[in-house]
């Protein structure tokens, strides 16, 4: 049988063929920080690529002035020392970017970061590259990117004219207080106005003369209640009490057998309204009030919770919005997600249907909102674990003083009785919480009650005591960093980004120190101030200063130009530094003998006036540069070596401690002031303790205590 043949077909060789995938361009995204950048790039996913600028990378040279003033104060700006390595990065990426996108902070300063990057990375700054969002959460960076805008240069131009003036100011005045003064000197628009708020102060606190006055504070009983009250006035009139003398007086008028006559009740129903949510200057004076942190660390910490915080499963998020604002406006979404929240864990009474709107202050420029919550249901007990201790402390802050906001106010019952005896009259106040609304959340705002027995008019009821006591009227109180940040806002000098480093250059100078936490300047500072007000009157003129702040919001609205009002400043200024350079006569501080030699060459020592305070030094120096800091003695002798006396010395953060004067020979340390005793019980050294008991004396290594007398 034949056999069918069929053709050979020829097999097909397999080629190796590289497959060529095209490489997708990224999206390149600047923002300020590196956490902020970590934050984001997880929410915009793969596409985009987010790097961090660290801050600003653009600004006026430090070594000279910078700004041109024949030609139209053109400012001469310079990459800023050690931001090299960052930029050649960023322009690298940005080469091979899809496209760029700059994310900087939502006020004047991101502005002008954004500004300053374009120039640099040579991008149009009328594209539609700037990003802006208020919270770090991942709806409102999506919907950013889903509608950028063209660099604003009315924010720039705001932000650049402030920046001039104050370089205008200080290098000028600088080093006018560097040859008549000393070097190391500077001053500043706001930090001029601030250090003399509290040199008037400390004047006002110098001359003020106390004024005797007395209170009679008394004990009433109706059947078996006992109620307080205290005296009012004679014959039905509010009198003073300004001696014993009239007190006396008084207290023989008082008949102790004979009933006090109910003459008058008054009930109220009195409502307490919520704070409304934080601002900057108001989250900084709470933080310190509250929390005792200062200035600076309540921005730092405040930051970090805009930028992002991990916390767990959802990854790092924003935890609060943009913190540099003047506004108490609030967005409808979280006005919405706020209500629900108060009525699913109050109750619907709980939940206010018009939440209290503040009034916007002339000055504010409601760019965004106020400081709250990125969202109300991130409660500050769902995410302790992932917060440290100060960031727990700010956050709980900030959500409790915004939910409050969003609250009912608290019903107060108050009841005022004035009683009555031979043409006397007392006085009884009383309040109870009839509905707490806000206070439920708002800690801050609880208070005790204060229960009178049921008084009507015409009742009958017995003095049981008398306590007449001495007061003198007391001087104005120093300024904090609180009330000294209040007082500038009120006189609408400086705006929420400029309190903190104001605050900071002021101690930073030596021009004024923290003590008790309350501000007294310096022997240096009032100089500096006598000389800045002797010749620069404008500079510390409140009213002057805050109208030149509604200047630049004027260039931010696009009203002025920013050219026009620093010229407008700088003619007039120009010729009082001129002036003062002729006027002023060099300032000697003249060095004090210490009253002891030098232990290097046997000397006399000097104490010298330092860029940070006061400091022993040898009286021949520079051939001698031994130098001592000055201290504190206690007059009680070293519990440690026995030899040393123990003196007070300040921590690097300001807060008082004591130690041996043998340091590093003896390394006694304590926080507490030893008291020069030993304990009775276990022999270690006592201490003076302060507490809301009153001051004592305590073993810091026992039980043992004791109170003291006063």
């Amino acid at each position: 049988m034949p056999t069918s043949t069929q053709p050979k077909v020829k097999a097909k060789t397999k080629t190796s063929r590289k497959k060529t995938t095209r490489k997708v361009k990224k999206n390149l995204v600047i923002v300020e920080s590196p956490s902020k950048a970590k934050t984001i790039e997880k929410y915009l996913g793969s596409r985009y690529k987010v790097m961090a600028s660290l801050g600003h990378i653009r600004d006026l040279p430090k070594s000279k002035m910078g700004i041109d003033v024949e030609n139209d104060y053109e400012p001469h700006y310079i990459s800023i020392r050690g931001k090299g390595d960052v930029i050649k990065e960023l322009r690298k990426e940005a080469k091979k970017a899809a496209h760029v996108y700059l994310a900087a902070d939502p006020d004047r300063e991101g502005e002008a970061i954004a500004w300053h990057l374009s120039f640099l990375l040579g991008l149009d700054p009328q594209a539609k590259n700037r990003v802006v969002f208020n919270e770090i959460t991942k709806d409102a960076v999506k919907n950013a990117f889903k509608n950028p805008r063209a660099i604003n240069m009315d924010l720039v131009d705001a932000q650049q004219a402030r920046r001039i003036l104050d370089r205008l100011v200080g290098y000028s005045i600088s080093p006018l207080l560097w040859s008549k003064v000393k070097k190391g000197l500077s001053a500043g628009r706001v930090q001029s106005i601030a250090l003399n708020l509290i040199i008037q102060r400390e004047d006002e606190i110098k001359k003020f003369v106390p004024e005797e006055y007395w209170n009679i504070d008394a004990e009433f009983k109706k059947e078996r209640s006992k109620f307080a009250a205290a005296f009012y006035g004679l014959k039905g009139k509010k009198s003073a009490l300004p001696n014993n003398d009239v007190v006396q007086k008084v207290l023989q008028k008082l008949d102790k057998d004979q009933s006090f006559n109910v003459a008058k009740v008054e009930k109220k129903e009195r409502k307490r309204f919520p704070a409304l949510p934080f601002t900057t200057s108001t989250m900084q004076q709470t933080a310190n009030n509250s929390l005792k942190f200062r200035t600076q660390k309540t921005m730092m910490v405040a930051q970090q919770l805009y930028e992002g915080i991990n916390i767990g499963r959802g990854g790092a998020v924003g935890l609060i919005t943009y913190m540099r604002t003047d506004s108490t406006r609030i967005s409808t979404v979280a006005k919405h997600e706020a209500a629900g929240f108060i009525t699913d864990n109050y109750g619907s009474e709980y939940a206010a249907t018009k939440p209290r709107a503040g009034k916007l202050s002339e000055n504010a420029q409601d760019a965004h909102e106020a400081i709250r919550p990125s969202s109300v249901l991130r409660t500050p007990e769902s995410i302790e674990k992932y917060l440290t201790k100060d960031q727990m402390k700010l956050y709980s802050l900030i959500w409790s003083r915004f939910v409050a906001s969003q609250m009912t106010p608290a019903i107060v019952d108050t009841v005022r009785a004035d009683l009555e005896q031979n043409d006397v009259l007392f006085r009884a106040n009383g309040s109870k919480m009839k509905f707490p609304g806000f206070t439920k959340v708002y800690a801050e705002s609880k208070r005790k009650d204060n229960v009178l027995p049921e008084l009507n008019e015409g009742d009958q009821v017995k003095l049981s005591k008398t306590d007449p006591s001495q007061h003198f009227t007391l001087p104005p109180a120093r300024y904090s960093e609180a009330t000294l940040i209040k007082t500038l806002e009120e006189n609408g000098v400086g705006r929420p980004s400029t309190y903190a480093p104001t605050l900071n250059t002021i101690q930073k100078r030596y021009y004024v120190k923290l003590a008790a936490r309350k501000f007294t300047p310096t022997e240096l500072g009032e100089i500096v101030n006598s000389m800045i007000s002797e010749c620069f009157p404008d500079i510390l003129d409140v009213n002057f200063t805050a109208g030149l702040e509604d200047e630049l919001d004027g260039i931010e609205d696009g009203k002025q130009k920013w050219v026009e009002v620093i010229d407008q400043f700088y003619q007039p200024f120009a010729k009082e530094v001129e002036s003062a350079e002729q006027k002023l006569e060099k300032v000697k501080i003249k060095d004090e003998p210490a009253g002891f030699n030098c232990d290097v060459c046997g000397a006399p020592m000097l104490v010298k006036m330092g860029r940070y305070g006061k400091f022993y030094a040898c009286s021949r120096f520079p051939d001698c540069r031994n130098t001592k800091a000055i201290v504190k003695k206690i007059g009680v002798v070293c519990p440690k070596c026995g030899q040393g006396e123990v003196v007070e010395r300040k921590s690097k953060k300001n807060r008082v401690f004591y130690g041996c004067s043998r340091y590093p020979e003896c390394d006694f340390i304590s926080w507490d002031q030893p008291v020069g005793r030993a304990c009775p019980k276990c022999q270690h050294f006592l201490v003076y303790k302060k507490s809301k008991k009153g001051d004592q004396v305590k073993c810091p290594n026992g039980d043992y205590e004791e109170a003291i007398q006063k």
